[in-house]
């Protein structure tokens, strides 16, 4: 079980494809301007979609996993490689946070996109203490200083979007929405995003500045945020969505069983409730019809879950995370699969006919949640 004290030590919190020629990695290290024009050319463009004002490719690549959480992080170069090949594919829209190494994939995601990162948006998140707790620290001198940590390991010098990680709930989130204004006005954020954020809060921070996108787990098996009102805040404000683990950390590939091991000392999910011996067996059937109903589409239960999601607003983008380039492009195979309203309603039917076994993340994980409405 992931401890208290062991919870950020260990790690980070938390269809074909058109493959162009390679991306050379020799470009200067230098600071990026959203006004300058790169001349880098790349094809196929994916639909976009707008998160609030901020315009993203319909999919987005989570790269919280590159740098570990489900299994020891991935191959430096290997990631490199994913990252760029989901920008020949298409994506445009790529999620980090400093927590997530910590600090590694921040660097990572800097690397892999600074020869185009004018074509690009980029979200990263603030709001750990990254102490070796779990402690939140959303302070305005806080924010101040980690801001200009992320710039340089991101190799930039503005945000495309930048998260509260986690509301802390010994800062005033006015405070922190006020102080992510200045940054805004100063150049260096440009668009202003909550995680796992309540209704109320969401109403409070949007009330200071205006909040672009709100990021919570969102997917087949985790559908909370249909009934605690965050998707409908997000409707009448005008905020986009991005549910992040839309294929439940994996169980929605269809690839896991109950046979499947999760290493304690690497793997956050050895302690998610529902991976558990006993709760996971009870969660099968799910998978089991998610993959005949794939089949009726010709499709993969990972396409399937992600064309959901797609269907479900015009304001929601996923941001599905991989290692790997066959992964990410199956996951992109989900643009091309497209579900009709009448679809969704079957989906949804069938989905209230399989109760989901145990809680979404551990009780680490969980004691972090905004459940404030």
């Amino acid at each position: 079980m992931i401890t208290r004290r062991n919870f950020l030590t260990n790690t980070a919190l938390t269809g074909s494809a058109i493959v162009l020629a390679p991306i050379s990695a020799a470009f200067a290290t230098g600071k990026s301007n959203p006004d300058r024009k790169s001349t880098y050319k790349v094809e196929p463009k994916m639909k976009t979609r707008k998160l609030g004002n901020l315009e993203v490719s319909e999919l987005g690549l989570g790269c919280m996993n590159m740098a570990g959480n489900y299994n020891p992080p991935a191959d430096h170069q290997q990631s490199i490689k994913t990252i760029r090949t989901a920008f020949e594919n298409g994506v445009r829209f790529f999620d980090t946070a400093e927590v997530y190494g910590p600090y590694t994939d921040e660097s990572l995601v800097g690397e892999a996109l600074q020869p185009f990162r004018n074509q690009v948006k980029i979200a990263t998140k603030f709001g750990f203490a990254i102490d070796g707790t779990i402690a939140l620290d959303s302070r305005p001198e806080r924010i101040k200083k980690v801001v200009e940590e992320s710039l340089k390991r991101l190799r930039t010098d503005y945000i495309d979007l930048y998260y509260q990680h986690r509301v802390d709930p010994n800062v005033p989130i006015e405070d922190v929405a006020g102080t992510i204004k200045d940054l805004i006005q100063q150049g260096k954020v440009l668009h202003f995003g909550l995680s796992e954020a309540s209704p109320r809060t969401i109403r409070h921070a949007n009330a200071v500045q205006s909040v672009s996108a709100v990021q919570s787990e969102y997917s087949m098996w985790t559908r909370n945020v249909e009934l605690n009102g965050v998707l409908k805040t997000c409707e009448e404000l005008g905020i986009g969505f991005v549910p992040w683990s839309p294929l439940g950390s994996g169980f929605l590939t269809g690839k896991y069983d109950t046979t499947t091991y999760f290493d304690k000392e690497t793997d956050f999910r050895a302690g998610f409730p529902r991976y558990s011996k006993e709760f996971l067996p009870m969660n099968m059937p799910l998978i089991e019809w998610l993959k005949g109903y794939a089949a009726t589409k010709n499709a993969t239960p990972s396409q399937v879950a992600l064309a959901w999601l797609l269907a479900k607003s015009p304001s929601i983008v996923p941001i599905p995370g991989t290692r790997t380039q066959d992964h990410l492009l199956e996951d992109l195979g989900a643009q091309n699969l497209v579900l009709t309203q009448k679809d969704v309603q079957d989906i949804d039917t069938m989905l209230s006919k399989f109760p989901i076994f145990g809680e979404r993340m551990g009780e680490a994980h969980m004691s972090s949640i905004d459940y404030t409405l």
